[in-house]
């Protein structure tokens, strides 16, 4: 099971009502957080969630919005006595960026791993989860995310019954170990069924509508996607600024076939989602506003 809280949804500036857009997971007692702006701290506490279990960070771009609460948290986690290390991700240049804010977080209890992104897409596992990191359309770098929950098939027991495995290898090979007794090597292939479906969610923002996006975002049980502009005559600002709108994003939702949208990184102008949901249902109908703190368990399919 995969614990997803959107944990604020404006872009540009924090607002009263509203926190920056930041995204924070859960799996297996780890948690990752995709951008960190002013208030994302606030954001979580008000989620009721803790830092200290963050291991990975995610950075879609270097816009201040979307990074410039990263010192603040650090140093919170530090204050927390965190020592395992922490993992940052994000476009070429990440390090330089982190250690410039990091001025005002200069010691710290842990050590800060880099993973600097130059390719159009890259793949990693860390934390259980396969990353994906694939670039979208902004004015400056950026970067959307899939984050997979793999799944192996079901153990075959007349398979190992039938090929007079131990049973004490049973566990290893489910893990996916390979053993080896005397002459005989047993692999989880001899054993295991074919691959299961998994939990696939998809983030992305600050970008115009882009091929990559359809097809990293093909199948995804959600997709968390920018919707900066509801209301019309909006459309020639969203090609200006590289940002979509909510009627762009619902139709990439459509086109790559995902199961849920959640619109997010709303303009500051624009006040009351809701009221152009409506429209955007027309072109996808499991489309919601995204709003601070929305939260859903994503869970593996029997």
């Amino acid at each position: 099971m995969l614990d997803v809280c959107l944990l604020g949804s404006g872009g540009m500036m924090p607002l009263p009502y509203r926190w920056l857009t930041a995204l924070m997971t859960r799996y297996n007692g780890s948690s990752l957080l995709i951008d960190c702006g002013e208030g994302t701290q606030i954001a979580i506490k008000e989620k009721g969630w803790s830092f200290k279990p963050i291991d990975i960070i995610c950075f879609t771009h270097f816009h201040g919005d979307h990074i410039s609460g990263l010192p603040g948290l650090l140093l919170t986690m530090g204050n927390a006595e965190r020592t395992e290390p922490l993992t940052l991700v994000g476009p070429r240049g990440l390090e330089r960026v982190v250690n410039a804010l990091r001025v005002i977080a200069p010691e710290l209890p842990f050590p800060i791993n880099f993973i600097e992104l130059s390719e159009a897409e890259e793949d990693f596992n860390l934390g259980g989860y396969h990353i994906h990191a694939f670039r979208v359309n902004h004015n400056v770098t950026c970067y959307g995310y899939s984050l997979e929950i793999e799944r192996a098939g079901k153990f075959q027991l007349d398979k190992a019954l039938e090929l007079q495995i131990p049973k004490p290898f049973w566990n290893k090979l489910q893990k996916g170990e390979t053993i080896t007794e005397g002459d005989k090597i047993y692999t989880p292939d001899m054993v295991m069924g074919a691959p299961r479906k998994g939990i696939k969610l998809v983030y992305c923002t600050d970008t115009r509508p882009t091929a990559s996006i359809v097809a990293n975002a093909k199948d995804a049980d959600l997709f968390i996607c920018e919707g900066m502009y509801g209301e019309k005559g909006k459309e020639e600002k969203a090609v200006a600024h590289k940002h979509m709108t909510f009627y762009e994003a619902a139709r990439l939702a459509k086109e790559a076939g995902v199961k849920k949208l959640w619109l997010t990184h709303y303009s500051p102008s624009l006040t009351r989602p809701e009221e152009y949901m409506e429209e955007v249902r027309r072109i996808f109908p499991n489309a919601s506003p995204g709003k601070d703190r929305k939260s859903v368990e994503l869970d593996f399919e029997e």
